[in-house]
């Protein structure tokens, strides 16, 4: 699971943030490039996080598309495959941009009631 692996440079930027203070939950924004699976990421950044004031927090993961340009047709699209192809002519000589990024979106605290 290299789910782990970026796991680790979350957890860094959410106890930046935190400070100390416990976290309910995150949301991260990951480039289909990453083939990130949500499930594997909660479960990845639950055991990174172990001990830590993001221990119990809930991982939202929004997956971004990545820019496909047909170098054939000139058709450019977005798409949510990592192994994209054309989404006119379908062919696979194509160049893809971006759905590469990892951002930590927004960090949730818990409120002192709970």
């Amino acid at each position: 699971m290299h789910e782990f692996g970026l796991c680790e440079g979350v957890l860094e930027a959410v106890q930046s943030r935190a400070a100390g203070r416990p976290v309910a939950g995150i949301r991260v924004r990951c480039g289909v490039r990453h083939a990130v699976e949500p499930a594997a990421m909660a479960q990845a950044f639950s055991l990174v996080a172990a001990g830590t004031e993001a221990a119990d927090a809930a991982v939202e993961v929004v997956t971004v598309p990545a820019t496909v340009s047909c170098r054939d047709c000139g058709t450019a699209s977005e798409s949510m495959d990592a192994l994209a192809v054309c989404s006119r002519c379908h062919g696979t000589n194509v160049e893809m941009s971006g759905g590469d990024e990892l951002v930590l979106e927004s960090v949730r605290y818990l409120t002192p009631s709970g």
